[in-house]
């Protein structure tokens, strides 16, 4: 089994901020947990910068697709706010 592979990154979300299952939007200093599974889907979390609770994007786990590709695409529509969601897989 391989293991997953994670990037993790701070960003300050853009107004609007990012939106979250849990919580609604969130706002401020943020960072973003990339994770591409072995099964080929990629979960995108994110918290307050040093916080304990991770929080789910809206719209993770994205299906297939290139995890880091997402995770970079994540952090931009975080910084552009508007209430950032999980970038779709690209086709």
């Amino acid at each position: 089994m391989t293991a997953p592979r994670q990037w993790q990154d701070d960003v300050l979300a853009g107004p609007g901020g990012a939106m979250t299952d849990e919580v609604g939007v969130i706002t401020g200093p943020l960072t973003l947990r990339t994770t591409g599974g072995p099964d080929g889907r990629v979960r995108l979390e994110v918290q307050y910068t040093d916080a304990d609770e991770w929080y789910t994007l809206t719209g993770s786990p994205v299906a297939h697709g290139d995890p880091h590709a997402l995770h970079t695409a994540a952090l931009r529509a975080i910084r552009a706010g508007g209430g950032a969601v999980a970038p779709p897989a690209p086709a």
